[in-house]
């Protein structure tokens, strides 16, 4: 004879088991579609991820040429202010460490 314990384990076996007959049809049966949705699902992830990129690009090339056009403006004039200015500082230090 069983007792009301032995029932309810046999009942929870026979559940699992067809739990898991239940899920291997599942995935066997909707694999492909699942492959389907994966690959739709990345391909709009890489095609978001080549807009993103290509506005980065865009950003980058408007801050080079803001850059460009700095140092074209600008740069040449403050380079040879800033050297005489160094040249005019070494001397004047030279100067007093010298004569100090």
């Amino acid at each position: 004879m069983t007792t009301n314990g032995e029932s309810k384990y046999s009942y929870l076996f026979i559940g699992l088991g067809l739990a898991a007959i239940g899920g291997l049809m599942a995935a066997i049966l909707a694999r492909k579609e699942t492959r389907e949705a994966l690959r739709e699902h990345s391909g709009k992830s890489l095609d978001y991820l080549n807009q993103q990129a290509g506005k980065l690009r865009e950003t980058a090339d408007v801050i080079v040429q803001k850059g460009k056009n700095l140092l074209a403006c600008n740069g040449a004039d403050s380079v040879v202010h800033s050297t005489e200015a160094e040249k005019q500082a070494y001397r004047e230090d030279k100067r007093e460490n010298l004569g100090g």
